[in-house]
């Protein structure tokens, strides 16, 4: 296999300090967890040291090397992070779903325009690209807005659970459907919604393509300080040729710097 660049010292500290890795600057509560999203433009949700990128599980421990146990059930810091995942869905000032990959992230509203050119659906592509079963939920939340995951399966007749949730995450994906709640009494359960009734304004942006990854790439090297080759794709679910294409783009406004093919770092 091969071998991880190594990520200069300095730019290690850079990345402590705006992804939360410290214990001065972990996150305790919904407000600093919804700053935290703000500030970096997009996270993941309980990704931990292994994978590259801003998390929320990883600000939640205030630390470089946090790794998720096993048994996340039993788990502290798990369970934080679990638990404010569910105060930022009810709170509704951050987007979360299942985005490209089927990892769930978080995106601060200044950013949902530039997810959705690359990831959205036009409602005349809708036929094309999404599933029976897919088309099938979208048409009730449409038409009800909001639903129980067992009102939904039954309303929408997907009653099989492998293929109910798999139409769930490509209507994620495509940045259509949301959680909007999450319910344990009496029993556990997710209220979902369309992203347009909690987002409309930046659901109905439009932006170009080529300026969504652009900025995309912007968002995350104002953050990252340095992205070394293939981790601007590896966070948010790009092809490694289209981040390249974003991080030249920076280059040519004077934005960052090409250390070496593959090597972006922040001008500043």
């Amino acid at each position: 296999m091969r071998a991880r660049p190594e990520i200069p010292s300095e730019i290690e500290e850079f990345r402590d300090a705006r992804w939360r890795r410290e214990g001065a600057r972990q996150v305790a509560s919904p407000i600093e967890a919804e700053r935290f999203i703000e500030q970096v433009g997009f996270a993941a949700c309980l990704t931990d040291s292994r994978r590259p990128g801003p998390s929320l599980y990883i600000a939640v421990c205030g630390r470089r090397d946090a790794v998720m146990p096993r048994n996340v059930q039993k788990d502290e810091e798990a369970s934080a992070a679990w638990l404010l995942k569910d105060d930022l869905i009810r709170r509704a000032n951050v987007y979360y779903a299942k985005l490209s990959r089927g990892k769930a992230m978080f995106i601060a509203p200044r950013m949902i325009p530039y997810f959705n050119a690359i990831w959205g659906l036009k409602r005349s592509e809708e036929k094309a690209a999404l599933s029976g079963n897919a088309r099938k939920i979208l048409k009730v939340l449409r038409k009800e807005w909001e639903m129980a995951t067992a009102d939904l399966k039954a309303d929408s007749g997907v009653t099989d659970r492998k293929a109910f949730y798999a139409a769930l995450d490509q209507l994620q994906a495509a940045m259509l459907v949301i959680p909007e709640g999450v319910y344990y009494d009496p029993k556990f359960t997710y209220i979902w919604t369309l992203g347009l009734s909690r987002f409309p304004d930046a659901l109905t942006t439009r932006v170009t393509r080529e300026a969504a990854v652009k900025e995309i790439a912007r968002c995350f090297l104002a953050s990252a300080g340095l992205t070394i080759p293939g981790e601007l794709a590896k966070v948010t679910g790009l092809s490694r040729a289209e981040a390249g294409l974003g991080n030249r783009a920076l280059v040519k406004e004077g934005f960052a710097q090409m250390l070496r093919p593959g090597w972006y770092q922040l001008r500043s």
